[in-house]
């Protein structure tokens, strides 16, 4: 099970991820889509701790 709440991320005064929260239950497989710069790899990160 992944699961993240309200989490938040700023680099200086950008916004790079605002109040995100995101549970994925066990077996299931998930995608994070969205346009560049919308946060994605900075949002995966955090989930893995890198």
């Amino acid at each position: 099970m992944i699961e993240m709440q309200h989490v938040s991320k700023t680099f200086g005064d950008k916004h790079a991820v605002s109040d995100v929260s995101l549970v994925v239950p066990p077996g299931q497989i998930f995608g994070l889509v969205g346009p560049s710069g919308c946060g994605k790899t900075t949002t995966v990160r955090m989930l893995t701790g890198v």
